[in-house]
């Protein structure tokens, strides 16, 4: 730990104390906002030990009584938990066969024509597969393609990089598996699959295209070179598993009913709901559980190895713990008074409240990952509920605001911090924060503008 971080930790920590006080807030409330906050810095300053604050801001408040064991039961969100071990289960399993790049170069030789339409392509594929699958699966192979594609082509890995990155946090917010951010909202929103279908797959498809255009226009000598070195080199593939074996239709077979299934599943689980007389969205947590125990069927001798190394146990246990420090600000009044502030600065606008909503989600996302940023306004949101405000719009505003202007700096989502790490260790190549912020800004501010727009003319059609 750098003695810098150390002091911009305390330095925070007293500051939000000194303002509580000021605030007149009362000692569990205190006691909450900073226990929360200490969580979030230390996230911001020491990534790699979150789990470790995490911990220990939720054991403080059992210390001081601020929360109980049923507390943290309570707000730990287990089903939101549940469904992304069952997704991650499911996608380590398919990656074991070699399904992901077997699929992508399928589609991958659609676009290989031309330099302009390889690039628009890539970005496609991004947003394609993040909202089938998530956004780090995604860009986890769109990644490695492009690795072999710059490779291929003698180019800087950066501008092909970042972009698909942008275009996968884009697709992430088509459906509700697309992100951990849809999933949270959906169960806290109480939505459905289709609820995303209908609301955010249409913004989320205008956004994409213009981040395409914008992608084109910002890398236009870039791509120019591409297309140049495309008219001599042609781009040849092959898909193999992970033992090395090369993968051929037949073998494919059982890995597509798997992926189809839990897609399809999770396209009708409200219908089935409906139909089986069950309570809202419950399919929607158990059509990856079972899907993910049939894949472990699947999967043999080696079901034990995929549970241990492919799922993200790390990140699990940081939301639950994380999910717990939000809580407690519910739990203490600190969301309502949050709320009340809203309310009063909006002067009771339901648009200007949504627009406040979305881009405070979108700014806390550029600075501090946009899971967390979710998390912590959720609790607003409800508490504008409580207030009799109608909250469905301020739902899409979180995950539109989260996922496009997350994709403004190189720490804004998960995808963003996956793919550097990729690079850095494959290509040695290093990123600084002006190397991102320069194309997130180009790109990612008119991403939630546009969205913004399409937001109020959806659900405030007096414009």
């Amino acid at each position: 730990m750098g003695y810098a971080s150390v002091a911009s930790y305390i330095a925070g920590i007293i500051i939000v104390i000194l303002l509580s006080l000021m605030l007149n807030l009362q000692p569990s409330q205190i006691i909450s906002v900073a226990c929360f906050l200490g969580v979030i810095l230390g996230a911001i300053f020491f990534w790699r030990l979150r789990v470790a604050f995490a911990f220990s801001g939720v054991a403080l408040m059992l210390f001081t009584g601020v929360l109980t064991v049923p507390l943290v039961i309570k707000y730990a969100h287990f089903d939101v938990i549940l469904f992304l071990l069952g997704m991650m289960t499911i996608i380590g399993v398919l990656e074991e066969t070699g399904f992901f790049e077997y699929l992508l170069n399928l589609l991958f030789k659609v676009f290989s024509r031309s330099g302009s339409l390889l690039f628009s392509g890539l970005l496609i594929l991004s947003a394609m597969f993040a909202a089938l699958v998530d956004e780090v699966t995604s860009i986890l192979f769109i990644t490695a393609l492009t690795l072999r594609i710059t490779r291929k082509y003698d180019l800087d890995v950066l501008p092909m990089v970042i972009a698909t990155v942008m275009a996968t946090n884009v697709g992430s917010s088509f459906t509700v598996i697309g992100n951990p951010i849809g999933v949270l909202i959906a169960f806290e929103g109480n939505l459905t699959f289709l609820d995303f279908i209908h609301w955010a797959t249409p913004v989320g498809i205008a956004v994409l295209l213009l981040t395409i255009f914008l992608a084109l226009i910002y890398w236009k000598s870039y791509v120019g070179t591409l297309n140049y070195r495309m008219k001599t080199l042609g781009v040849e593939m092959e898909s193999s598993t992970n033992s090395g074996e090369k993968v051929t239709h037949k073998s494919m077979l059982i890995p597509w009913i798997v992926f189809l299934s839990t897609i399809g599943g999770l396209a009708i689980h409200h219908p089935l709901e409906e139909f089986m007389h069950l309570p809202k969205n419950s399919l929607l947590l158990a059509v990856p559980v079972v899907m993910a125990g049939i894949s472990l069927f699947l999967s043999k001798e080696k079901a034990r190895e995929i549970i241990e190394r492919r799922v993200e146990w790390w990140s699990l246990v940081f939301f639950i713990f994380f999910f717990t420090s939000v809580g407690t600000l519910a739990y203490t009044g600190v969301s309502k008074l949050m709320a009340e502030g809203t309310v009063s600065i909006a002067g009771g606008n339901p648009m200007l409240m949504t627009t406040i909503i979305t881009w405070t989600a979108g700014i806390l996302s550029a600075f501090m990952d946009n899971i967390l940023a979710v998390a912590t306004l959720i609790s607003i949101v409800h508490g504008l509920e409580a207030y009799g405000y109608h909250i469905f719009p301020a739902w899409w505003g979180l995950l539109f605001g989260a996922c496009y202007l997350g994709n403004l700096t190189m720490i804004g989502s998960t995808a963003n911090i996956v793919a550097i790490g990729i690079i850095e260790k494959e290509r040695n190549r290093y990123i600084n924060f002006i190397d991102w912020i320069k194309p997130g800004l180009a790109i990612a501010v008119p991403q939630l503008i546009l969205a913004t727009l399409l937001l109020m003319f959806q659900h405030y059609p007096i414009l």
